[in-house]
């Protein structure tokens, strides 16, 4: 993997490993950083050796939001032009699972990242939110349209127009996050839920992602669809055999990712 001056990467079994690093300002995301961890995971995305992809942020928190010094004095016009909401939408062709492992607080643009993720492990203490609206702005990397397939309109509403912190208990119950755990256990968490997905053959993995996302903005009869696509694609996979052989057999399989 390259060198990065926001961010830290490492893969190790099967793993792929994203921190963001600028703990001195609560690892605020700036357009840099949001563009290293695109570049990072689309790495990782075409590597044979990196199965899931876990982003995480180092220092007291995940991250504090977007860089405000950033858009202080932005005009509409220069936010059109600058057009930097594309890259966020590079997040949608990532085709690994990504899980986040949230600590401290994930506000703003950090929500929104989250958000992007296709699981979450948040740390007990954790606190996510959109206080966008007390800046006189809104959500602008999709957090309004996540947050409400996610919770619903009422609990997205009360949140988006309060900028409200929600706690991860809530987070829970709403169906936001997966788990939540003790701070001192979330790594450890979110790298056993990682090795989990990371020993699952590959193909199955890939398209059950594209599954469930299509069946997010899709009739269930178009979900479906698309769904029987996928189910037959894999009948042509090496994994496919080598599973269904393994179960007969009654021994463990030996997934390629073929």
């Amino acid at each position: 993997m390259s060198n990065y001056e926001f961010i830290e990467t490492r893969a190790e079994g099967g793993i792929g490993f994203i921190e963001l690093n600028r703990p001195k300002v609560l690892n605020a995301l700036n357009r840099g950083m949001i563009s290293e961890i695109l570049a990072a995971m689309e790495d990782y995305d075409r590597s044979e050796e990196v199965q899931v992809i876990m982003l995480s942020g180092k220092g007291r928190c995940f991250a504090a939001g977007a860089d405000i010094d950033e858009m202080a004095n932005a005009d509409s016009i220069s936010i059109e032009m600058l057009n930097q909401f594309t890259d966020w939408d590079r997040l949608a062709w990532i085709k690994k699972p990504i899980i986040g492992a949230i600590h401290g607080f994930a506000l703003g643009g950090a929500f929104e990242l989250a958000l992007c993720c296709d699981l979450l492990i948040a740390a007990e203490d954790a606190e996510f939110g959109f206080p966008e609206v007390n800046l006189g702005i809104m959500p602008g990397a999709g957090g309004t349209v996540r947050l409400t397939k996610l919770a619903g309109k009422t609990k997205a509403m009360e949140w988006l127009f309060t900028g409200k912190r929600i706690k991860a208990a809530e987070a829970l119950h709403y169906g936001i996050i997966n788990k939540a755990v003790s701070k001192e256990l979330l790594l450890e968490e979110a790298v056993r839920f990682a090795k989990k997905i990371a020993a699952q053959p590959p193909l199955s993995i890939r398209f059950i992602k594209e599954s469930v996302l299509k069946a997010i903005d899709s009739s269930i009869y178009e979900g479906m669809q698309y769904e029987r696509k996928n189910f037959s694609m894999l009948f042509s996979s090496q994994d496919q055999k080598e599973g269904m052989r393994a179960f007969i057999e009654k021994r463990k399989p030996d997934f390629s990712g073929r």
